[in-house]
């Protein structure tokens, strides 16, 4: 009877659990399958407000030429408090740059994912402050991710070169010039080899597909030392995970300080999907795609307290990088060229 009654509970237990994992292998299938079309998962418009005269802005596209030197793509998510520190550091450096160089334009794109606070309001600020040419803000409702955030960004900047960066401040503004440099470097290269010395003299360095990623791999050993042991287990978890997901190649994919030629821009973030914070394992997985070169850059970081990354995090990141596993290997998330 005893024994019976073991099998039993045996069997139950063993039902259970294929039952949960069909349940979540179907749920994962379907999430897949409902993004297939990137487009279609954010509805909300892009939207440019001049809040001197309250009218609309036409939105540029990343399909039109560029109109900007460089563009600077903020994602902020409830940043009242960091961001004008930040906005006071881009503006100031961008401000003198452009009047040492006549021929240097740029432009800082806020997009306010769905902030409850102020943030709203310190952005507009700073569009009447600098007016609506040099400082514009993208309103997105609702919260989406701070990858949606800088996808949606990216899909109305109107640079030669556009770089994302954290409404924190933890990568100083000066250090876009490592990333630049190396860019116009290779780009150099490329305008002088065979191909593109032979045809239109017209290219620029936005139309060479190049991606400069700013890299705090250079901190790690100093890192490993002063965090929490469970959270050195969780970097090396998730570091292999993403190493199974986009392959090896680049040591720091999460740093938020990324530079991009117009058209590797164009080609990355028409394809985008992934919401959160593992879109830059995305990014890092279409470029090798669409056969983008990555230069892997060290920059300055500083830790600053406010971060939205908690242990709640790690899950989301877990699913997203599941998801897009899923997505390419099965074909349902078809890649647009």
């Amino acid at each position: 009877m005893e024994v019976e009654i073991v099998q039993t509970t045996v069997e139950i237990l063993v039902a259970l659990v294929v039952i949960l994992t069909l349940g979540l292998l179907s749920v994962i299938f379907f999430e897949a399958y409902r993004r297939r079309h990137n487009h279609t998962h954010v509805e909300a418009p892009a939207i440019f407000e001049d809040p001197h005269s309250l009218k609309q802005i036409p939105c540029p596209s990343i399909f039109d030429p560029a109109e900007k030197y460089l563009s600077l793509i903020v994602p902020a998510f409830n940043e009242e408090h960091r961001l004008p520190v930040a906005l006071e550091e881009m503006m100031n450096y961008l401000q003198q740059r452009a009047a040492k160089d006549k021929s240097f334009s740029f432009e800082v794109v806020i997009v306010d994912d769905g902030s409850a606070d102020g943030t709203k309001r310190v952005a507009f600020e700073y569009v009447r402050k600098y007016n609506v040419d040099n400082v514009r803000v993208i309103l997105l409702g609702r919260n989406h991710g701070k990858g949606e955030a800088i996808r949606k960004g990216m899909l109305h900047s109107r640079g030669e070169l556009l770089l994302m960066l954290d409404a924190d401040g933890a990568t100083k503004i000066t250090d876009l010039e490592k990333l630049e440099n190396q860019i116009l470097s290779v780009a150099r290269k490329e305008f002088n080899s065979g191909d593109l010395a032979a045809s239109d003299s017209t290219v620029k360095v936005a139309d060479i597909p190049l991606a400069a990623f700013g890299s705090r791999a250079h901190l790690e050993e100093k890192a490993l030392s002063t965090r929490k042991w469970y959270r050195n287990f969780l970097m090396k978890g998730f570091h292999l995970v993403v190493l199974l997901s986009a392959g090896p190649g680049i040591r720091d994919t999460q740093c938020g300080f990324k530079m991009f030629t117009r058209s590797s821009a164009r080609k990355l973030f028409s394809n985008i999907r992934l919401r959160r914070w593992c879109f830059d394992v995305e990014l890092v997985y279409l470029c090798k795609h669409f056969g983008i070169r990555v230069l892997e850059i060290s920059v300055n970081w500083s830790e600053i307290p406010g971060s939205k990354v908690n242990p709640l995090s790690i899950p989301n990141m877990l699913w997203e990088l599941v998801l897009m596993s899923i997505g390419y290997r099965t074909g349902m998330w078809r890649i647009r060229t």
